[in-house]
């Protein structure tokens, strides 16, 4: 399996030649380009895997990238249109804006851009990505979030896909995607739990053979439901045997156990022909499905609900557009492309690199890899500006995809690349072939890559350790079935303030030794300073008579300009009420910004026991105005 490779950060000391050298070594090299890690050790193996798994997901890729584009087109028709009854608008009070309405209204809007988008980000990933298993590519989330800025006109999609990926590769460049380290272990297991079951749950629609079903998850819910009555029996059977086969192939390859060469020759033979049939279990049910249906329309008979007609032909490689002239000979120019679409490039680029970065890490958390979080900035921004040239739209990472990719046993990025080809010979010739596969066996394939992700197991295991972990996860979780983003953005929100509630109220370990003696057990930033000094007012200041204290440090490791003059104005305190205040267990860095400070009346030792008899030899007389002062410098 491939190992990814770390952030290798430069050494900042050494002369100016030995930085230079370091710019352009090998190790750096292989930080900017992930590839030369595994291309050098790829094998026969690696490709069949390789192979394998770019081709199941290729086979989903196509039909779904356009099945998507289609349901937009549906979702943004003029809401008067929508086959529901009055009653069910009425009911759930369904409306649609200007701008979502607009989207397919206009008839320059072609289906085949989400094709277009599908493509790159396999040849740019394998070079430049970090995780083996994640497929970049058009995903309903994105879709809805650049259909609200588009207003249905290619030309902004297309410029917007272009200004996503030159912002993100500038986070990458200056080295943000410390950023993304944010989104915490609670955060990513909500999120892979909530999308297996809305990702699950959506393609049950297919299963069924149903039509019209709202995407909106809790719409979903209710139609699927109040629909069922109207089931194809075709998809539902085809959709039940389609699961049989994978469940079984897959239970079957994990029983076989290790081949060994006491066994027959025919029972080794045959234990390579079933884990053969379970690793390529996804491809050749799509496969099969597509043959029995291929046989059962040419004959007249329409059983199953197939794809259907999809878009043909190459997109042309030409520079994205940064002007537009409108219907009535109006020519906008770049710049008010820019103010029209205004958020969007704030919102997009966010969302989309949240979304693709929880993907990457709950897979790489799974297949026991890790990823770089400024690789994955370049990879995905690299990719939506040479996206922007073959008329695509903002991508991001696939959850379902990259299931599908991580359970068809996918060993590098390479398999992206197989994607990418199929999608292209897709565009060029094969588009026929994909008019007959079954949404029925899609959703099967879908269906079984997701449901391991749905993971409670974890759940008991944040009870044990850290019970205050669970609410980032359960907020993740739950609002995840809202909109996805919302749910990763209010995890990420959460786990922040309790991160900063940390920082801010540090722990403080208080014993008496005839003095206060107070142990700092975390770091002091400015947040803090402010909750130190309230400690010290109220359990020394503000007593009578007023104690001495004793303040350990040796887990402080760094002080701020705030904190400096907190202390400042608190050895001004100490000394007015004729009391002490003793340092110990300073650093070196954090002595050298206490002495630069030119702090009066600083006194600083090694350790407590130092501190303490340091105490017992200074002498306060009884008013403040006479008091010593407690350290001579």
């Amino acid at each position: 399996m491939m190992e990814p490779l770390m952030d290798r950060p430069l050494r900042a000391g050494g002369s100016a030649r030995e930085r230079l050298t370091a710019c352009f070594s090998l190790a750096t090299l292989r930080a900017c380009l992930p590839i030369l890690g595994w291309l050098p050790r790829y094998n026969l193996t690696w490709l069949q895997m390789d192979v394998i798994a770019g081709a199941t997901v290729g086979l989903t890729t196509v039909p779904q990238a356009w099945l998507m584009l289609r349901w937009l087109a549906y979702l943004y028709r003029p809401f008067q249109e929508l086959p529901w009854s009055h009653g069910e608008q009425q009911q759930f009070g369904l409306c649609l804006s200007h701008a979502e309405s607009s989207l397919i209204s206009s008839d320059s809007y072609d289906l085949k851009y989400g094709l277009y988008s599908a493509f790159m980000g396999g040849f740019i990933y394998c070079i430049f990505g970090t995780s083996k298993d994640i497929t970049l590519g058009p995903t309903a989330i994105m879709s809805l979030l650049c259909a609200a800025y588009i207003d249905g006109d290619p030309v902004y999609a297309v410029l917007l896909t272009f200004l996503c990926g030159v912002i993100q590769t500038t986070m990458a460049v200056l080295r943000l995607g410390f950023l993304l380290d944010f989104i915490s272990y609670p955060v990513i297991k909500g999120f892979t739990c909530a999308a297996a079951v809305t990702i699950g749950f959506g393609q049950l629609k297919n299963l069924l053979g149903l039509k019209d079903i709202p995407h909106q998850f809790f719409l979903q819910v209710y139609y699927t439901f109040y629909r069922i009555p109207q089931a194809r029996v075709g998809d539902v059977v085809l959709g039940l045997v389609c699961l049989t086969l994978l469940v079984s192939l897959t239970v079957m390859k994990r029983t076989l156990g290790p081949d060994s060469d006491e066994l027959p020759v025919h029972v080794r033979a045959a234990r390579g022909l079933v884990r053969g049939f379970a690793t390529m279990r996804n491809a050749l049910v799509v496969v099969a499905a597509t043959v029995v249906a291929y046989s059962l329309e040419v004959s007249g008979h329409h059983t199953f609900t197939i794809t259907g007609q999809t878009s043909q032909g190459l997109p042309p490689f030409q520079a994205p557009p940064f002007s537009e002239t409108i219907l009535n000979g109006t020519e906008l120019s770049f710049s008010d492309i820019v103010l029209d679409l205004g958020g969007g490039l704030i919102v997009i680029p966010l969302m989309g690199l949240l979304e693709s970065i929880a993907i990457a890490k709950a897979f790489a958390s799974q297949n026991d890899y890790r990823i770089d979080g400024n690789q994955e900035l370049f990879a995905i921004g690299l990719t939506n500006i040479m996206g922007s040239f073959v008329s695509a739209y903002p991508v991001t990472g696939s959850f379902g995809r990259t299931a599908v990719n991580s359970q068809t046993g996918v060993r590098t990025p390479a398999g992206g690349v197989v994607t990418g080809v199929l999608v292209l010979l897709s565009l060029a010739f094969l588009m026929p072939v994909f008019y007959y596969i079954p949404k029925a066996s899609l959703a099967a394939v879908v269906i079984c890559a997701v449901a391991p992700m749905f993971d409670l197991r974890v759940v008991p295991k944040f009870w044990r350790v850290r019970k205050l972990d669970l609410l980032p996860f359960l907020v993740t979780f739950l609002v995840c079935f809202w909109q996805v983003h919302y749910g990763i953005v209010g995890g990420v929100l959460v786990s922040m303030v309790m991160l900063l509630h940390g920082i801010a109220r540090p722990k403080l370990k208080v014993s008496d030794h005839d003095v206060l003696v107070i142990e700092l057990n975390s770091g002091l930033n400015f947040p803090a300073a402010d909750y130190l000094s309230r400690v010290l007012y109220t359990d020394a200041l503000q007593v009578s008579p007023p104690r001495s204290v004793v303040l350990d440090c040796h887990h402080v490791s760094s002080l701020d300009f705030t904190v400096v003059q907190e202390i400042s104005d608190l050895l001004r305190q100490f000394q007015l009420r004729n009391a002490g205040l003793v340092f110990c267990g300073l650093s070196h860095s954090v002595l050298e910004v206490l002495l630069a400070a030119d702090l009066s009346g600083l006194k600083h030792t090694e350790s407590v026991e130092a501190a303490l008899q340091t105490l017992s030899e200074l002498h306060f007389t009884e008013g403040p105005d006479q008091a010593k002062p407690l350290l001579g410098r």
